[in-house]
This record gives C-alpha cells, sequence and structure tokens, in this order.
C-alpha cells in the first residue's frame, strides 16, 4: 500500500507511493539541512504510536496546538475561532483522530494559512480531514510537494479571510512569506501571527529576521525594509512568533520597529570590537 512519507526533518509531506524519495529538497536548499545521520522519512502511521497533539488557549479565540515529544522544526499551529469559521494558521505534520475530534467539537476549520514553506507540513491531510481550503502565497508555489486541489495559491501583497483577517505578503525568509493580521486580537488591540517571517526572540521582546534559521544567513538590508514597509500600514499590540511561549504581549509594533533599527544598524556597522 503506498504511503504518504514524512520528511523527519522539516516534516514535509509528501504523496502517496511505494518507496520514499531519494532525498527532500525542502531540506537540501540552503534554508533547511539534513540531518548529521542522512535523509530519514516517517508517516502519519507511525508518528500516531511515539507522538501526540496538547492544545494551550493562548487569549480568547486562539488556541495553539504543539506536538510531543519534538518533531522535525517544532512549531505550533494556531487556530482562530471566528464567527464566519475557524482558521487554521501554519500547521504542524500530526493529525490524528483525538485532534480531529476536539477540533470539530470547536467548529472544525474553514480555512488554512500558512507563512511559508517550512510549515507546509501535512497541510493536505489537514484540508481533508476538514473540508478546509489552504492558502499558500502563489510566489511559493515550487515548494508544494504535495499538491491538492485544496491548496488554493494567493497572488498579490493582501488577501482577506474573513472579517478583520488579513494575510500580508512580506516577504523575506521566502519570497511569498506571509504574516494573518487579526484584528480583534489583544482586546480590539490587533496582533500579528509571524510564523518565521518576523520570529520572535527569546526576549520576547524583539523580533529577528533570517533568510536560514538554522544555518544563519541572515536577510539583507532591502529584504529587511521592505517586511518594515509592507507591516507598516497595520495596527497591533501583540505578535504571535512561530513557537511555545514566543509571543510579545504588549507594544508589538515599536518592539518590531525597534528590532528592524537594530538589526538594520548591525549588518550595516564596520567591523569593530562591540565592547
Amino acid at each position: 500500500m503506498a504511503t504518504a512519507f514524512i520528511c523527519t526533518t522539516c516534516g514535509t509531506q509528501y504523496p502517496p507511493a511505494d518507496a520514499p524519495p531519494d532525498t527532500c529538497p525542502v531540506c537540501t536548499e540552503e534554508r533547511q539541512y539534513v540531518a548529521p545521520g542522512g535523509q530519514s522519512w516517517t508517516s502519519l502511521a507511525a508518528l500516531r504510536h511515539t507522538h501526540l497533539n496538547g492544545f494551550r488557549t493562548l487569549e480568547p479565540g486562539l488556541l495553539g496546538i504543539g506536538t510531543s515529544p519534538h518533531f522535525a522544526i517544532g512549531q505550533r499551529a494556531l487556530l482562530l475561532r471566528t464567527p464566519a469559521g475557524n482558521v487554521l494558521w501554519d500547521c504542524i505534520s500530526l493529525i490524528d483522530d483525538a485532534t480531529v475530534e476536539l477540533i470539530g467539537g470547536l467548529g472544525g476549520i474553514a480555512d488554512i494559512a500558512i507563512s511559508h514553506p517550512h510549515y507546509y507540513t501535512t497541510m493536505v491531510e489537514w484540508a481533508h480531514a476538514f473540508g478546509a481550503t489552504v492558502h499558500v502565497h502563489a510566489a511559493d508555489r515550487a515548494w508544494i510537494m504535495r499538491p491538492d486541489p485544496a491548496v488554493q495559491p494567493w497572488e498579490g501583497e493582501t488577501r482577506r479571510l474573513g472579517a478583520g483577517l488579513t494575510l500580508i505578503r512580506a516577504g523575506g525568509h521566502f519570497p511569498g512569506g506571509a504574516v494573518l493580521h487579526w484584528e480583534a486580537a489583544a482586546e480590539g488591540r490587533g496582533a500579528l501571527l509571524s510564523g518565521d517571517i518576523a520570529q520572535v526572540t527569546p526576549d520576547r521582546a524583539h523580533v529577528s529576521f533570517m533568510r536560514s534559521y538554522p544555518n544563519l544567513l541572515p536577510l539583507g538590508e532591502a529584504a529587511v525594509r521592505g517586511i518594515a514597509a509592507r507591516l507598516a500600514p497595520w495596527r497591533y499590540d501583540r505578535i504571535y512568533g512561530a513557537f511555545w511561549d514566543r509571543v510579545i504581549a504588549r507594544d508589538a509594533e515599536a518592539a518590531l520597529a525597534a528590532s528592524v533599527a537594530r538589526y538594520l544598524a548591525w549588518i550595516g556597522s564596520p567591523d569593530a570590537d562591540p565592547a
């Protein structure tokens, strides 16, 4: 029986086949990496025996979903509950019966929106489980490793997903790198769901910008200024990054502006002893 193999390093799922691919193109590209032990694969059936999903309420209407123990990149997804239908932001590889039952009890998922290709994972499985449409930016369509009619690339600079929910193409990490603006978040002050496009740092007071996080390749000045310019028209007080506890809870607009200024100052500074 054909298996939809999943890369254990990035979590990307490939079309059903009798044998896994020779390589994972997502991981052989410079923004990712092949693990020291070489390319390895798993499947949803195997993951369901060894891993489980946990859920955490982050604020009213927002639920985090993450896999334990750590798998692949280790991001967590976010479920936004809205009167017009629920939206899943970013994706994780594991989807099992318990996850489907719990989310189904909360109204299911109408739309899945993903920031960039490293978080495409098993998006087709999630779409099929809930009858959802997957929104990824057309600039990144080459990284769709498992094509499916449920995956609908979008074009342009913004896309409305419903009242108060807007996808913004910020670029940077990937050309189609997107963030989601949620107008009603933070008691009406607004939030950005930023994935890796503006990655919340461990101090939870700044964000940073990279072409490759694991390989420590920075973005250039033009790319970072572009992100800042595309986000400038939007109002928000909170930023949710890609990982548990990577949240800037207040004054996030100012934090992003300060982060951009700090980043540009460092990449533009002459070689000198920082002390």
